[in-house]
């Protein structure tokens, strides 16, 4: 046996391959399935139903019996709702535009589930993420991009800590989605032909607007749609229901189409402008987590993803005072949006990143 890893099971068809694959490999292998929420991606469950009753438990579980290995649920909901659901409704409250999986990543699958895998006995820690980790050319452990760029997520794995990267297996980082399907099949895996979901796996039906005028109902006051020099041209349901470069449903009729450049909060106003405005040629980013280096003491040039599937911009990277970044791009950027996270790459290494806030 090479070592005992733990497998994050999510019951689809990528985490159940790497199982799959890592037991074929000569690992011991066992699988473990957070219980996240009670709410999402269509379903409503009472908190006290049975984790087997959710879909996720089930098919990872008739995963773990068909390939043989062992597997354990892990009930999670008191520190996701913490952690990632509340932290989603207080961001967009805010007028801020969150990413949950950047939120979850550091402090529920690699912060909480990686402890209690080792609790259990794991050696190593395995998910389904489109990601590489390997040695750098200094010996040290490095995060890269995934060879299929259509889903390369080492952009939501930028917050995790660099210490634990050498722990951290990630198969499918080396292969496509297609290849992933196909290899799923020749396996004959229960969940071969599962639909992937795309939506954020707590909201139910995706619909985060409907979330928040019943949680946060407070933060939606009705107000002014305003150019940039102030003029009134509509009015708006409440702040947070917006996104900047958002172009559809603002209900404003206009000469030329006009886009969301600015959340005041402050003011109650959702600021609108033509499509130039949009852009902008740098940023402030703030609570960074750098996984190539300790620090960041001057100045480097990177590229750098402002959300996730967006495409790099080339640019140079500034230290401020307490940790926070300056981000100057070469060519200036769609839709910067505070609450989103700015990502930095060398290459295919993610160097780092942070949380932008203007």
């Amino acid at each position: 046996m090479k070592g005992k890893v733990a497998v994050a099971m999510s019951g689809g068809v990528d985490s159940s391959l790497v199982a799959t694959i890592l037991k074929e490999e000569g690992y011991e292998v066992f699988g473990i399935t957070m219980r996240l929420s009670d709410e999402g991606r269509g379903f409503c469950l009472s908190p006290e139903t049975d984790a087997s009753k959710l879909s996720s438990v089930s098919d990872a579980k008739k995963v773990s019996e068909q390939i043989g290995i062992r597997h354990y649920v892990a009930d999670f909901r008191d520190i996701f709702k913490a952690k990632v659901i509340d932290y989603f409704l207080d961001e967009y409250s805010a007028g801020r535009t969150p990413n949950p999986c950047v939120a979850c990543n550091p402090q529920i699958k690699f912060g909480a589930l990686m402890e209690r895998a080792k609790q259990l006995g794991a050696e190593y820690f395995a998910t389904g993420h489109y990601a590489r980790v390997k040695k750098t050319a200094h010996g040290e452990y490095g995060l890269y991009m995934g060879v299929d760029k259509h889903k390369d997520q080492s952009y939501a794995l930028y917050r995790i800590r660099r210490d634990i990267l050498k722990y951290i297996k990630l198969p499918l980082g080396e292969k496509t989605k297609a290849e992933t399907r196909q290899l799923a099949e020749e396996y004959g895996l229960v969940v071969a032909k599962k639909a992937e979901s795309q939506e954020v796996c707590f909201v139910p039906d995706d619909d985060y607007k409907a979330m928040l005028r019943r949680y946060r109902p407070d933060c939606l006051k009705p107000g002014d749609i305003v150019d940039m020099s102030g003029k009134v041209l509509g009015r708006h349901e409440g702040v947070p229901l917006y996104t900047i470069g958002q172009r559809k449903g603002l209900g404003i009729a206009y000469e030329k189409p006009l886009y969301v450049v600015k959340l005041d909060m402050e003011k109650n106003q959702v600021v609108v402008s033509g499509n130039d405005d949009v852009y902008r040629e740098c940023l402030i980013a703030e609570k960074t987590n750098w996984l190539a280096f300790s620090e960041l003491t001057s100045p480097i040039r990177v590229n750098a993803r402002i959300r996730y599937g967006a495409r790099e911009g080339m640019g140079t990277v500034t230290p401020l005072s307490d940790g926070k970044i300056k981000v100057t791009f070469d060519k200036p950027q769609r839709a910067v949006t505070p609450g989103q996270s700015v990502v930095l790459y060398d290459g295919e290494q993610v160097v780092g990143g942070g949380i932008i806030v203007e």
